[in-house]
């Protein structure tokens, strides 16, 4: 029995310091982090969606690219959300009914997705839906991490962050090689209606979380009071200059939708190879973000954003040689290219992709620091809505649909080229002297946006 109870302490010990960064595994921190769980396993459904546009509803590379930008924009609003939180209980609670609710709405939209989706209107609200589920949970459980994290002592700082971070890229990882496997076992909807079971989970957990019942009532004093500190911030050069230089380099036109018609049709790429390179590029992920906390979290914004947008052009068009079947004379079969330029591009990316977060999270001054954040990060995820459009015209105009992939390499070439346009804008930036004295008074950050790309189809 003594053996027993020993044995017990030292593995919640080690489940603390190693596993949890040194957290206490409470009830609420377990809530907490099966959201974010749920957040990487919901792209079990990435694939399936995918061949489902594709193949089921018949649409074309544009169309499928315009859809994917309007499916973004419940994470453009996502300050909406939190607004609606904290100014509107419900029952006099300001997290546990919006977490349920998001639940029940993934729930609904992926059941929905498998029974009653026939066109590809009804197929853009349903999809939607999954978008307006995952962010409104994201909103919330966001909300109750910045809590915590105020209440941080100074060597804990970022070590949640970073736990929400690894526990999202878990789900993603398990489920990469799945999403694609499943799909090769059973059908499209099925694979659906597995995924309809996870959000249940997110409807679950808000009983594990410790809430005071507040006021029943609308605080509009709060809400105007947020409202006028957002638009004071966002009104200094200092953070309109630097938030439009991101919009602008992420709203060039991309390739993506184009990319996937060719990698079936053309190439032949059967789901489960594709659940490969997902598994392949959810560990190139976590790597890129090693990368960039190991040797390039402390180099000045204007050079690594300057290196990140000449590096990702270039590796950019290295798409080309699959393309234009050049891998071939070079003795590289197309399977092995692909996964190989994958994971080269998707380390690349999350290395510039890193800076963001990091330039958003600086940008906030003390007192609004959430809801700027949330707000800075919806209007670089309508720098995606933008791209996705973009890359449906340019598809239409160069006559890149499912069978005529003729002009696809002239779509690569544009939308690589076009993201050089930002490098003119880099003084917009913060110069080195302004970066190192955010870097001095800056305080507990806050949490970090888990991409919709990240989590959701696309």
């Amino acid at each position: 029995m003594f053996i027993s109870s020993q044995t017990s302490i030292k593995v919640k010990k080690v489940l603390k310091d190693r596993l949890l960064f040194g957290h206490e595994p409470t009830p609420e921190l377990i809530a907490i982090l099966l959201v974010y769980f749920v957040q990487g396993i919901l792209g079990l459904s990435r694939l399936a969606v995918s061949f489902f546009l594709k193949d089921k509803l018949a649409m074309t590379p544009a169309e499928v690219s315009a859809m994917y930008g309007i499916v973004v924009i419940p994470w453009m609003i996502k300050p909406v959300f939190g607004f609606i939180s904290d100014g509107v209980p419900i029952f006099g609670y300001r997290r546990r009914p919006y977490i349920i609710f998001s639940g029940l709405l993934g729930a609904f939209s992926w059941i929905a997705l498998a029974k009653l989706v026939h066109t590809p209107i009804a197929a853009t609200v349903a999809i939607a839906m999954t978008s307006l589920s995952v962010a409104i949970s994201d909103v919330i459980v966001d909300s109750l991490v910045v809590e915590r994290v105020q209440k941080e002592s100074i060597s804990s700082i970022g070590s949640l962050q970073s736990l929400c971070f690894i526990t999202s890229a878990l789900g993603g990882l398990i489920t990469a090689y799945l999403s694609g496997y499943l799909l090769e076992h059973f059908s499209i909807q099925t694979v659906f209606l597995i995924t309809a079971t996870f959000p249940l989970i997110v409807a679950a957990v808000p009983w594990l979380i410790g809430e005071e019942k507040a006021t029943v009532g609308i605080n509009f004093d709060r809400v105007k009071n947020q409202i006028q500190q957002v638009r004071t911030a966002m009104t200094k050069k200092s953070i309109l200059l630097p938030t439009a230089f991101i919009l602008i380099w992420q709203a060039t036109p991309n390739s993506e939708s184009a990319f996937f018609f060719f990698s079936t049709n053309e190439l032949g790429f059967q789901p489960e190879f594709l659940g490969q390179v997902q598994l392949v590029t959810s560990i190139a992920s976590l790597v890129g973000v090693w990368l960039f906390q190991r040797f390039f979290k402390s180099v000045p914004f204007r050079k690594i954003f300057g290196w990140s947008i000449v590096i990702s052009a270039v590796l950019g068009m290295t798409t080309l040689l699959l393309v234009t079947h050049a891998n071939r004379a070079l003795g590289i079969d197309d399977y092995w290219f692909s996964l190989g330029d994958s994971l080269v591009l998707t380390v690349m990316g999350k290395i510039a992709f890193m800076p963001v977060l990091v330039l958003a999270a600086r940008l906030c001054p003390p007192g609004v620091e959430a809801t700027l954040f949330a707000l800075l990060m919806g209007i670089h995820n309508s720098a995606g809505l933008i791209s996705h459009e973009g890359g449906a015209l340019l598809m239409h105009w160069l006559g890149v649909t499912e069978t005529n992939f003729d002009n696809l390499w002239l779509l690569i070439i544009i939308a690589n080229l076009s993201t050089l346009l930002a490098l003119p804008l880099l003084n917009w930036l913060p110069a080195a002297n302004e970066q190192r004295k955010q870097e001095e008074n800056i305080n507990s950050p806050p949490s970090l946006d888990i991409k919709f790309f990240e989590s959701q189809v696309g």
